[in-house]
């Protein structure tokens, strides 16, 4: 494991900022490339609210102890790639996950056309991957803490919480400032109001978004292309309990897969969650998520930007 304490970040890692476009708007990202020719690439999505600052212990140590080179980014309308004021902004979940989340994947094979693609989804970053397009050259997808949940899959306290942030001062604190300010209301960071309304609705509605796929949403397509699944759900995940990380399994369809529930006493750990999984002080998870011999990493030739 990688020893934080002693670890001389620019020894083994170089970390390019990186901007690209995604229908238009411009994103701002980071790539973190290990010394030599990467055996893989990946491509980091974040969760919702989480800026792409959280995932760079991660990113390093993909780079360091994996040879990895990893892209992290923000999406639109917040972090990095804030550009308007956030009553301007257009932004949806949908646009997040179906415009975005292929343009980060465009602009890492822009860096690296030849290596092997790998996607680490964080929550809403895996949540709508089987119905993207441009899937077909991923040789590997990670899903930590990602799920398909309904108001109803908490746990009790939590439940109460949720059902606040959807049904109680939320929606009205919302319509009267035209985002969600959610660094006033004690939930974090302040999000554009299209992609509140979309994500209340999703985890309000049984099975999420799927009354929407062939509608407004395509129809899955993963099982086409038989890309291997790892799904990590958190026995301590209030937010995504496992079972809702194994609903969301079933989306990508009948392909490879491999569904690990993590605890945090078996890594010596207190706590987990749902951010947890890429918290530097939970490191000790990293080599499961990304074990050195997994598959898909063979060393390859690949070009350097």
């Amino acid at each position: 494991m990688l020893d934080f304490e002693n670890f001389d970040p620019d020894a083994f890692v170089r970390v390019d900022k990186v901007q690209f476009d995604a229908a238009g708007v411009a994103l701002t990202g980071h790539l973190y490339r290990p010394k030599g020719t990467p055996r893989a690439v990946v491509v980091l999505n974040g969760a919702t609210a989480v800026p792409q600052s959280f995932y760079r212990h991660f990113a390093r140590w993909l780079a360091a102890e994996r040879g990895m080179a990893c892209l992290t980014y923000d999406y639109s309308d917040f972090g990095a790639s804030a550009q308007r004021p956030l009553r301007q902004s257009d932004a949806t979940m949908a646009r997040w996950t179906m415009v975005e989340q292929p343009a980060a994947r465009d602009e890492m094979r822009r860096h690296y056309p030849e290596a092997p693609l790998w996607v680490i989804g964080h929550s809403l970053g895996a949540m709508l991957m089987p119905l993207q397009d441009g899937i077909e050259d991923i040789s590997r997808m990670i899903v930590v803490a990602g799920g398909l949940v309904h108001h109803n899959d908490h746990p009790w306290p939590y439940r109460a919480l949720a059902l606040g942030f959807w049904f109680g001062h939320v929606p009205l604190a919302v319509k009267l400032m035209g985002y969600l300010p959610g660094r006033a209301l004690g939930f974090g960071a302040d999000l554009p109001a299209g992609v509140y309304w979309q994500w209340r609705k999703w985890c309000t509605t049984p099975g999420s978004y799927l009354p929407e796929v062939g509608a407004g949403l395509p129809l899955p397509d993963w099982q086409s292309w038989d890309v291997p699944v790892d799904l990590f759900g958190m026995s301590d995940d209030e937010m995504i309990p496992p079972a809702c990380v194994w609903r969301l399994g079933e989306v990508y369809g009948d392909v490879e897969q491999t569904r690990t529930e993590l605890t945090p006493q078996d890594y010596g750990l207190k706590k987990i969650g749902h951010m947890g999984a890429f918290a530097r002080s939970n490191a000790a998870l990293w080599p499961t998520l990304v074990p050195e011999d997994v598959q898909g990493t063979s060393l390859c030739m690949a070009s350097v930007a």
